[in-house]
């Protein structure tokens, strides 16, 4: 459910309509191999908006710069890290200032230090664009890191829910093992 209307149930034009309030990062990136990082980061702007060339160019820039890799335009997906590519992800998913931003595992790969940043762009990113951000990650430490409220599905449903304490006291068997042995 989303908005309280069931996802489901949604006519293509409303799905269509919800999808364009909404941002995706996918697991690896998702990056379109013959696209330079700036025509990657410019394809949702130029599919779904009627905005100047220059304007794309604009926004893409600036947001190139807040993912932290100004300058990097012209550069293809095989010339770039892991990281680089999660970011340039970010900035593609960020380009259409969505309400919502949803993330596949947004460490997945990523050593420790590529993945401190990550969290802490994804927290910059979420209070500076003022979107909510919804993260599907087995990666516990980052998401006591990132997350206001985590939320902890077992066997199809939500078994446990609150802010990082109170998460971090919970009883529920299974979620005090896929804590402490992560």
């Amino acid at each position: 459910e989303v908005e309280g209307k069931e996802i489901a149930k949604l006519t293509r034009k409303e799905l269509s309509e919800l999808r364009k309030r909404m941002g995706f990062l996918f697991q690896e990136g998702a990056l379109i191999n013959w696209l330079s990082v700036g025509d990657n980061v410019a394809l949702p702007l130029r599919e779904n908006t009627n905005l100047p060339e220059r304007e794309i160019r604009e926004l893409v820039e600036r947001k190139l710069e807040l993912v932290r890799i100004p300058g990097t335009w012209k550069k293809m997906p095989s010339e770039i890290s892991g990281g680089m590519k999660k970011r340039v992800g970010l900035a593609r998913a960020i380009a259409v200032r969505p309400e919502v931003l949803l993330y596949d595992e947004p460490t997945t790969g990523l050593d420790p230090v590529a993945t401190q940043n990550v969290d802490d762009m994804i927290r910059d990113i979420s209070q500076q664009e003022g979107v909510t951000s919804v993260i599907i990650s087995h990666d516990m430490a980052s998401t006591f890191r990132i997350g206001d409220r985590i939320s902890m599905l077992f066997e199809g449903r939500i078994i446990e829910s609150g802010d990082p304490a109170e998460f971090k006291q919970s009883r529920h068997k299974f979620l005090r093992q896929f804590v402490e042995t992560s």
